[in-house]
Protein backbone atom coordinates (compact mmCIF):
# COMPACT_ATOMS: atom_id res chain seq x y z
CA UNK A 1 0.00 0.00 0.00
CA UNK A 2 1.27 3.47 -0.88
CA UNK A 3 1.27 6.22 1.72
CA UNK A 4 -0.60 9.45 0.85
CA UNK A 5 1.72 11.95 -0.79
CA UNK A 6 1.40 15.51 -1.94
CA UNK A 7 3.80 15.30 -4.86
CA UNK A 8 5.73 12.89 -7.04
CA UNK A 9 8.91 13.06 -9.05
CA UNK A 10 8.86 11.63 -12.56
CA UNK A 11 5.87 9.51 -11.57
CA UNK A 12 7.43 8.02 -8.42
CA UNK A 13 5.90 9.20 -5.10
CA UNK A 14 8.10 11.19 -2.73
CA UNK A 15 7.22 8.78 0.10
CA UNK A 16 6.25 5.14 -0.23
CA UNK A 17 5.19 2.40 2.18
CA UNK A 18 4.37 -0.71 0.17
CA UNK A 19 4.19 -4.11 1.87
CA UNK A 20 5.81 -2.64 4.99
CA UNK A 21 3.99 -1.13 7.96
CA UNK A 22 5.68 1.68 9.90
CA UNK A 23 5.42 0.89 13.61
CA UNK A 24 7.56 3.68 15.06
CA UNK A 25 10.12 6.35 14.30
CA UNK A 26 12.66 7.70 16.84
CA UNK A 27 14.97 10.65 16.15
CA UNK A 28 17.42 9.43 18.84
CA UNK A 29 17.31 12.68 20.82
CA UNK A 30 18.31 14.73 17.80
CA UNK A 31 21.43 12.65 17.04
CA UNK A 32 19.98 10.64 14.16
CA UNK A 33 23.01 10.30 11.88
CA UNK A 34 23.54 6.56 12.00
CA UNK A 35 26.20 4.19 10.69
CA UNK A 36 26.23 0.51 9.72
CA UNK A 37 26.28 -1.20 13.12
CA UNK A 38 23.01 -2.76 14.37
CA UNK A 39 22.73 -5.67 16.81
CA UNK A 40 20.12 -7.08 19.20
CA UNK A 41 20.77 -7.95 22.85
CA UNK A 42 18.38 -9.76 25.14
CA UNK A 43 19.15 -8.18 28.51
CA UNK A 44 19.07 -10.23 31.69
CA UNK A 45 15.85 -8.51 32.76
CA UNK A 46 14.12 -9.60 29.56
CA UNK A 47 14.33 -6.35 27.62
CA UNK A 48 15.08 -6.50 23.90
CA UNK A 49 17.66 -3.82 23.12
CA UNK A 50 19.01 -2.77 19.75
CA UNK A 51 22.48 -1.22 19.77
CA UNK A 52 23.22 1.28 17.02
CA UNK A 53 26.54 2.79 15.88
CA UNK A 54 26.62 6.44 14.85
CA UNK A 55 27.98 7.61 11.52
CA UNK A 56 29.96 10.46 13.03
CA UNK A 57 30.70 12.39 16.22
CA UNK A 58 29.67 13.49 18.76
CA UNK A 59 27.85 10.24 19.61
CA UNK A 60 29.47 6.82 19.76
CA UNK A 61 26.59 4.37 20.11
CA UNK A 62 22.95 4.38 21.23
CA UNK A 63 20.94 1.58 22.82
CA UNK A 64 17.18 1.53 22.31
CA UNK A 65 14.67 -0.68 24.14
CA UNK A 66 12.51 -2.21 21.39
CA UNK A 67 10.71 -4.80 23.51
CA UNK A 68 7.56 -3.09 22.25
CA UNK A 69 8.54 -2.11 18.70
CA UNK A 70 5.73 0.46 18.66
CA UNK A 71 7.22 2.31 21.63
CA UNK A 72 11.04 2.47 21.39
CA UNK A 73 12.89 4.09 24.30
CA UNK A 74 16.50 5.22 24.53
CA UNK A 75 18.41 3.26 27.17
CA UNK A 76 21.83 4.92 26.83
CA UNK A 77 23.67 7.18 24.42
CA UNK A 78 27.43 7.58 24.65
CA UNK A 79 30.00 10.12 23.47
CA UNK A 80 33.09 9.77 21.31
CA UNK A 81 36.27 11.14 22.86
CA UNK A 82 37.22 13.18 19.77
CA UNK A 83 35.27 15.10 17.15
CA UNK A 84 37.36 13.55 14.36
CA UNK A 85 36.28 9.98 15.25
CA UNK A 86 33.41 7.79 14.09
CA UNK A 87 32.23 4.43 15.37
CA UNK A 88 30.10 3.32 12.34
CA UNK A 89 30.19 -0.45 13.11
CA UNK A 90 29.41 -2.68 16.08
CA UNK A 91 28.48 -6.30 16.82
CA UNK A 92 27.74 -8.20 20.01
CA UNK A 93 27.63 -11.68 21.44
CA UNK A 94 25.74 -12.09 24.70
CA UNK A 95 26.80 -9.19 26.89
CA UNK A 96 30.06 -8.35 25.09
CA UNK A 97 30.01 -5.74 22.33
CA UNK A 98 32.77 -4.80 19.90
CA UNK A 99 32.82 -1.23 18.51
CA UNK A 100 34.94 0.06 15.60
CA UNK A 101 36.72 3.43 15.70
CA UNK A 102 37.90 5.22 12.58
CA UNK A 103 39.55 8.63 12.48
CA UNK A 104 39.14 11.27 9.80
CA UNK A 105 42.83 11.32 8.88
CA UNK A 106 45.74 8.88 9.19
CA UNK A 107 47.87 9.44 12.25
CA UNK A 108 45.09 10.68 14.53
CA UNK A 109 44.82 8.97 17.91
CA UNK A 110 41.89 6.82 19.02
CA UNK A 111 41.74 4.59 15.94
CA UNK A 112 41.07 0.93 16.68
CA UNK A 113 38.32 -1.07 18.37
CA UNK A 114 36.94 -1.43 21.87
CA UNK A 115 35.20 -4.24 23.74
CA UNK A 116 32.42 -3.37 26.17
CA UNK A 117 30.60 -5.27 28.90
CA UNK A 118 26.93 -4.38 28.34
CA UNK A 119 25.43 -6.69 30.99
CA UNK A 120 23.94 -3.53 32.49
CA UNK A 121 22.83 -1.75 29.32
CA UNK A 122 22.51 1.62 31.07
CA UNK A 123 26.18 1.43 32.04
CA UNK A 124 28.42 0.05 29.24
CA UNK A 125 31.82 -0.76 30.74
CA UNK A 126 35.03 -0.82 28.72
CA UNK A 127 36.84 -4.16 28.82
CA UNK A 128 39.70 -3.49 26.41
CA UNK A 129 40.79 -1.08 23.70
CA UNK A 130 43.02 -2.13 20.80
CA UNK A 131 44.95 0.79 19.34
CA UNK A 132 45.30 0.71 15.55
CA UNK A 133 46.59 4.28 15.27
CA UNK A 134 49.61 4.91 13.10
CA UNK A 135 51.08 7.18 10.44
CA UNK A 136 49.21 5.38 7.65
CA UNK A 137 46.15 4.22 9.61
CA UNK A 138 42.65 5.56 10.15
CA UNK A 139 41.79 2.54 12.28
CA UNK A 140 38.79 0.23 11.95
CA UNK A 141 35.91 0.87 9.57
CA UNK A 142 33.89 -2.33 9.98
CA UNK A 143 33.98 -5.34 12.24
CA UNK A 144 32.28 -8.73 12.52
CA UNK A 145 31.92 -10.41 15.92
CA UNK A 146 29.42 -13.26 16.02
CA UNK A 147 30.98 -16.32 17.66
CA UNK A 148 32.26 -14.78 20.89
CA UNK A 149 35.82 -15.81 19.99
CA UNK A 150 37.16 -13.78 17.06
CA UNK A 151 36.67 -10.24 15.78
CA UNK A 152 37.17 -9.90 12.03
CA UNK A 153 37.63 -6.38 10.69
CA UNK A 154 38.65 -3.99 7.96
CA UNK A 155 41.40 -2.01 9.62
CA UNK A 156 44.64 -0.16 9.36
CA UNK A 157 47.63 -0.86 11.59
CA UNK A 158 50.59 1.11 12.96
CA UNK A 159 53.03 -1.20 11.15
CA UNK A 160 51.27 -1.06 7.75
CA UNK A 161 52.28 1.62 5.25
CA UNK A 162 49.95 1.65 2.22
CA UNK A 163 51.35 2.28 -1.25
CA UNK A 164 48.42 4.69 -1.76
CA UNK A 165 46.55 6.51 1.04
CA UNK A 166 43.21 5.10 -0.16
CA UNK A 167 44.48 1.53 0.38
CA UNK A 168 44.96 1.83 4.13
CA UNK A 169 42.52 -0.80 5.49
CA UNK A 170 42.88 -4.56 5.12
CA UNK A 171 41.58 -7.76 6.71
CA UNK A 172 42.64 -8.37 10.31
CA UNK A 173 41.39 -10.96 12.82
CA UNK A 174 41.75 -10.84 16.61
CA UNK A 175 41.31 -13.58 19.19
CA UNK A 176 39.11 -12.20 21.99
CA UNK A 177 38.48 -15.39 23.94
CA UNK A 178 40.27 -13.56 26.74
CA UNK A 179 38.44 -10.25 26.20
CA UNK A 180 40.78 -8.34 28.49
CA UNK A 181 43.71 -9.21 26.20
CA UNK A 182 42.69 -9.24 22.53
CA UNK A 183 45.47 -10.63 20.33
CA UNK A 184 45.89 -10.33 16.57
CA UNK A 185 46.15 -13.77 15.00
CA UNK A 186 46.12 -13.02 11.28
CA UNK A 187 45.89 -10.50 8.47
CA UNK A 188 45.59 -10.34 4.69
CA UNK A 189 45.83 -7.50 2.20
CA UNK A 190 45.66 -7.21 -1.57
CA UNK A 191 49.24 -7.74 -2.81
CA UNK A 192 50.81 -4.49 -3.93
CA UNK A 193 48.90 -2.26 -1.52
CA UNK A 194 51.64 -2.30 1.15
CA UNK A 195 55.00 -0.63 0.84
CA UNK A 196 57.58 -3.40 0.53
CA UNK A 197 55.35 -5.90 -1.29
CA UNK A 198 56.87 -7.91 -4.11
CA UNK A 199 53.77 -7.31 -6.25
CA UNK A 200 53.31 -3.96 -8.01
CA UNK A 201 50.54 -1.63 -6.81
CA UNK A 202 47.18 -2.31 -8.49
CA UNK A 203 46.17 -0.05 -11.38
CA UNK A 204 44.03 2.83 -10.15
CA UNK A 205 40.55 3.46 -11.44
CA UNK A 206 40.68 6.30 -13.94
CA UNK A 207 37.98 8.85 -14.89
CA UNK A 208 35.13 8.54 -15.51
CA UNK A 209 35.40 5.79 -12.87
CA UNK A 210 35.92 6.81 -9.26
CA UNK A 211 39.14 5.87 -7.47
CA UNK A 212 37.79 4.78 -4.07
CA UNK A 213 40.71 2.60 -3.04
CA UNK A 214 41.77 -1.03 -2.82
CA UNK A 215 40.88 -1.79 0.77
CA UNK A 216 38.67 -4.07 2.83
CA UNK A 217 35.10 -3.38 3.79
CA UNK A 218 32.77 -6.07 5.19
CA UNK A 219 34.44 -9.15 6.65
CA UNK A 220 31.61 -11.67 7.11
CA UNK A 221 32.23 -15.13 8.62
CA UNK A 222 29.41 -17.64 9.22
CA UNK A 223 29.14 -20.81 11.31
CA UNK A 224 28.07 -22.83 8.25
CA UNK A 225 31.58 -22.24 6.82
CA UNK A 226 33.76 -20.98 9.70
CA UNK A 227 36.88 -21.44 7.55
CA UNK A 228 35.70 -18.80 5.03
CA UNK A 229 35.68 -15.01 5.15
CA UNK A 230 33.39 -13.29 2.64
CA UNK A 231 35.26 -10.09 2.02
CA UNK A 232 34.18 -6.92 0.22
CA UNK A 233 37.25 -5.08 -1.06
CA UNK A 234 35.97 -1.77 -2.51
CA UNK A 235 37.60 -1.27 -5.94
CA UNK A 236 39.03 -4.80 -6.03
CA UNK A 237 35.58 -6.39 -5.91
CA UNK A 238 35.05 -9.29 -3.52
CA UNK A 239 37.20 -12.14 -2.27
CA UNK A 240 36.57 -15.38 -0.46
CA UNK A 241 39.40 -16.10 1.96
CA UNK A 242 40.30 -19.51 3.34
CA UNK A 243 40.83 -18.76 7.04
CA UNK A 244 41.13 -22.34 8.26
CA UNK A 245 44.61 -21.21 9.35
CA UNK A 246 43.87 -17.73 10.65
CA UNK A 247 47.56 -16.91 10.76
CA UNK A 248 47.75 -17.35 6.99
CA UNK A 249 44.52 -16.33 5.23
CA UNK A 250 44.54 -17.39 1.60
CA UNK A 251 42.33 -16.08 -1.23
CA UNK A 252 40.25 -18.71 -3.00
CA UNK A 253 38.61 -16.46 -5.56
CA UNK A 254 37.98 -12.88 -6.60
CA UNK A 255 34.97 -11.43 -8.39
CA UNK A 256 35.37 -7.84 -9.56
CA UNK A 257 32.95 -5.82 -11.68
CA UNK A 258 35.08 -2.65 -11.89
CA UNK A 259 35.88 -1.61 -14.48
CA UNK A 260 33.51 -1.15 -16.24
CA UNK A 261 31.43 -0.41 -13.11
CA UNK A 262 32.46 2.13 -10.47
CA UNK A 263 33.31 -0.47 -7.84
CA UNK A 264 33.07 0.05 -4.07
CA UNK A 265 32.08 -3.54 -3.35
CA UNK A 266 30.64 -3.46 0.17
CA UNK A 267 28.95 -6.63 1.41
CA UNK A 268 28.99 -10.33 0.51
CA UNK A 269 26.25 -12.51 2.03
CA UNK A 270 26.37 -16.22 1.18
CA UNK A 271 23.14 -18.19 0.73
CA UNK A 272 24.63 -21.56 1.63
CA UNK A 273 21.71 -23.85 0.81
CA UNK A 274 21.29 -22.27 -2.61
CA UNK A 275 24.88 -21.81 -3.74
CA UNK A 276 24.46 -18.04 -4.12
CA UNK A 277 26.24 -14.91 -2.97
CA UNK A 278 24.42 -11.61 -2.59
CA UNK A 279 26.88 -8.79 -3.27
CA UNK A 280 26.29 -5.06 -2.86
CA UNK A 281 28.16 -2.10 -4.33
CA UNK A 282 27.80 1.10 -2.29
CA UNK A 283 26.77 4.42 -3.79
CA UNK A 284 29.25 6.96 -2.41
CA UNK A 285 28.50 10.23 -4.23
CA UNK A 286 25.41 12.40 -4.53
CA UNK A 287 23.02 12.67 -7.46
CA UNK A 288 23.71 9.09 -8.60
CA UNK A 289 26.98 10.19 -10.18
CA UNK A 290 28.31 6.65 -9.66
CA UNK A 291 25.23 4.91 -11.05
CA UNK A 292 24.54 2.02 -11.28
CA UNK A 293 25.10 0.72 -7.74
CA UNK A 294 23.27 -2.57 -7.50
CA UNK A 295 22.59 -5.68 -5.46
CA UNK A 296 24.10 -8.53 -7.46
CA UNK A 297 23.10 -12.19 -7.42
CA UNK A 298 26.15 -14.41 -7.99
CA UNK A 299 26.11 -18.13 -8.73
CA UNK A 300 28.64 -19.58 -6.27
CA UNK A 301 28.11 -23.31 -6.65
CA UNK A 302 31.77 -23.50 -7.60
CA UNK A 303 33.30 -21.03 -5.15
CA UNK A 304 36.42 -20.78 -7.24
CA UNK A 305 34.45 -19.60 -10.27
CA UNK A 306 31.68 -17.16 -9.30
CA UNK A 307 29.29 -16.08 -12.06
CA UNK A 308 26.94 -13.07 -11.83
CA UNK A 309 23.44 -14.04 -12.95
CA UNK A 310 21.15 -11.11 -12.04
CA UNK A 311 20.75 -7.79 -10.26
CA UNK A 312 17.82 -6.78 -8.10
CA UNK A 313 15.54 -4.35 -9.96
CA UNK A 314 15.30 -0.73 -8.89
CA UNK A 315 13.12 2.23 -9.87
CA UNK A 316 14.63 4.32 -12.67
CA UNK A 317 17.58 6.48 -11.71
CA UNK A 318 15.93 9.49 -13.36
CA UNK A 319 13.26 9.42 -10.65
CA UNK A 320 15.75 9.58 -7.76
CA UNK A 321 19.05 11.12 -8.80
CA UNK A 322 17.92 14.71 -8.22
CA UNK A 323 16.05 14.16 -4.96
CA UNK A 324 19.07 14.95 -2.79
CA UNK A 325 22.01 12.96 -1.48
CA UNK A 326 22.97 9.48 -2.63
CA UNK A 327 20.85 7.02 -4.61
CA UNK A 328 21.92 3.43 -5.07
CA UNK A 329 22.62 0.27 -3.11
CA UNK A 330 24.44 0.19 0.21
CA UNK A 331 23.95 -2.62 2.70
CA UNK A 332 21.58 -5.55 3.15
CA UNK A 333 20.32 -7.61 6.06
CA UNK A 334 23.28 -9.97 6.49
CA UNK A 335 21.68 -13.09 8.01
CA UNK A 336 23.81 -12.41 11.06
CA UNK A 337 24.39 -15.66 12.99
CA UNK A 338 22.49 -14.51 16.06
CA UNK A 339 19.45 -16.16 17.65
CA UNK A 340 17.80 -12.75 17.50
CA UNK A 341 18.27 -12.24 13.75
CA UNK A 342 15.90 -13.33 10.98
CA UNK A 343 17.41 -15.66 8.41
CA UNK A 344 16.17 -16.06 4.86
CA UNK A 345 17.63 -17.33 1.59
CA UNK A 346 14.48 -16.35 -0.34
CA UNK A 347 14.16 -12.64 0.50
CA UNK A 348 16.78 -9.89 0.37
CA UNK A 349 16.19 -6.60 2.17
CA UNK A 350 18.53 -3.66 1.57
CA UNK A 351 18.97 0.09 1.78
CA UNK A 352 19.28 2.50 -1.13
CA UNK A 353 19.82 5.91 0.54
CA UNK A 354 17.19 8.26 -0.94
CA UNK A 355 15.60 5.20 -2.59
CA UNK A 356 14.73 3.97 0.89
CA UNK A 357 14.43 0.34 1.91
CA UNK A 358 13.71 -2.35 -0.70
CA UNK A 359 12.70 -6.01 -0.39
CA UNK A 360 13.22 -8.63 -3.11
CA UNK A 361 11.92 -12.14 -3.64
CA UNK A 362 14.88 -14.10 -5.05
CA UNK A 363 13.34 -17.57 -5.16
CA UNK A 364 13.97 -17.37 -8.89
CA UNK A 365 17.55 -16.15 -8.66
CA UNK A 366 17.61 -15.27 -12.35
CA UNK A 367 14.58 -12.98 -12.01
CA UNK A 368 14.49 -11.23 -8.62
CA UNK A 369 11.22 -9.38 -8.00
CA UNK A 370 10.64 -6.35 -5.80
CA UNK A 371 8.03 -7.16 -3.13
CA UNK A 372 8.23 -4.18 -0.79
CA UNK A 373 9.49 -0.62 -0.46
CA UNK A 374 9.70 1.99 2.27
CA UNK A 375 10.73 5.55 1.43
CA UNK A 376 9.91 7.95 4.28
CA UNK A 377 9.70 11.72 3.87
CA UNK A 378 12.86 13.78 4.28
CA UNK A 379 13.84 14.11 7.95
CA UNK A 380 13.28 17.57 9.36
CA UNK A 381 17.00 18.32 9.76
CA UNK A 382 18.26 16.60 6.63
CA UNK A 383 21.06 18.65 5.03
CA UNK A 384 20.26 17.12 1.62
CA UNK A 385 16.48 17.35 1.77
CA UNK A 386 15.91 13.61 1.36
CA UNK A 387 15.99 10.39 3.33
CA UNK A 388 19.35 8.56 3.29
CA UNK A 389 18.58 5.08 4.64
CA UNK A 390 21.95 3.59 5.47
CA UNK A 391 21.56 0.15 7.00
CA UNK A 392 18.96 -2.41 8.03
CA UNK A 393 18.52 -5.32 10.41
CA UNK A 394 15.64 -7.78 10.77
CA UNK A 395 15.04 -9.57 14.06
CA UNK A 396 13.66 -13.08 14.46
CA UNK A 397 10.15 -11.62 14.93
CA UNK A 398 10.43 -10.21 11.37
CA UNK A 399 10.57 -6.69 12.76
CA UNK A 400 12.68 -4.52 10.46
CA UNK A 401 14.96 -1.74 11.73
CA UNK A 402 16.47 0.80 9.38
CA UNK A 403 18.41 4.01 10.03
CA UNK A 404 19.11 7.29 8.29
CA UNK A 405 22.72 8.26 7.59
CA UNK A 406 22.41 11.99 8.27
CA UNK A 407 19.68 12.94 10.72
CA UNK A 408 16.54 10.80 10.63
CA UNK A 409 17.36 8.24 13.31
CA UNK A 410 15.61 4.88 13.65
CA UNK A 411 12.58 3.56 11.72
CA UNK A 412 10.86 0.35 12.89
CA UNK A 413 8.74 -1.60 10.42
CA UNK A 414 6.70 -4.74 10.08
CA UNK A 415 6.73 -6.90 6.95
CA UNK A 416 3.45 -7.27 5.04
CA UNK A 417 4.73 -9.86 2.58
Amino acid sequence: MTAPVSASHKGVPQSVCWNFKLLAHHDLAGYGGMGEGMAIQMAKDGRRIIWLAHESAPKNFTAVDVSDPRSPKIVVQTELPEAYMRSNSLELVGDVMAVAYQTRKPGQKGAGFELFDIAVPENPRSIAFVDASGPGSRGVHQLWFCDGEFVHMSAGAPDFTPTHPLDDQFYRVFDVRDPVRPAEVGRWWLPGTRVGDDAPPPARHRPPLLDSGFRAHNTNVYPQRPNRCYLGYIDAGMFVLDISDKARPRPICQWDNSPPYHGFTHTVVPMFARGLWIVTDESVVDDAADWPKAIWIVDARDEGRPVPIATCPMPPVEAYKSRGGRYGAHNIHENTPSPYAWHSEDVVIGTFFNGGLRAYDIRNAYRPEEVGAFVPPAPARSPVGAIQLNDCFVDERKIVYTVDRLSGGLYILEMDF
